[in-house]
């Protein structure tokens, strides 16, 4: 058996949530919530934590508008995504988020919140698409 390993990210423009997660037992682990400066975080701690968790997907939530609109934060998450790959050279998958930080806030509170939704975020890519990548 093939385990999987990922890192998941709850996107925003001053706070980015970070979790670990594996395709063994599904679960992620909230992991650190980074601040961010314009949607940018400190690249080079991101760095040390990709290094120390050697994931083989970048997993990043994508909240969907109700409406069926585009989100305001999508472009943003998408050149976040990009700069995800470009500088790190791992594939870089979507999810939808819809709800993950409101789901997060009932689970825990202050900074973590960001983290926990990234558990979240990546929690649902575990369970519902990681078989698509594994296969990839």
């Amino acid at each position: 058996m093939n385990i999987v390993t990922a890192l998941g990210f709850d996107y925003g423009v001053k706070r980015i949530g970070i979790a670990v997660g594996q395709t063994l037992t599904k679960t992620a682990t909230p992991l650190v919530t980074l601040p961010a400066r314009a949607g940018q975080p400190d690249w080079q701690v991101l760095g040390r934590l990709l290094a120390e968790w050697r994931p083989d997907y970048l997993v990043v939530g994508m909240p969907s508008a109700a409406d069926g609109q585009a989100h305001p934060l999508e472009a943003a998450i998408k050149r976040f995504g990009g700069r995800l790959l470009g500088r790190f050279g791992l594939p870089v998958l979507y999810v939808d988020e819809r709800l993950s930080s409101h789901v997060a806030s009932t689970m825990t509170n202050g900074s973590a919140i960001d983290a926990m939704a990234a558990r979240l975020i990546l929690e649902t890519w575990l369970n519902t698409h990681h078989h698509a990548a594994s296969s990839a």
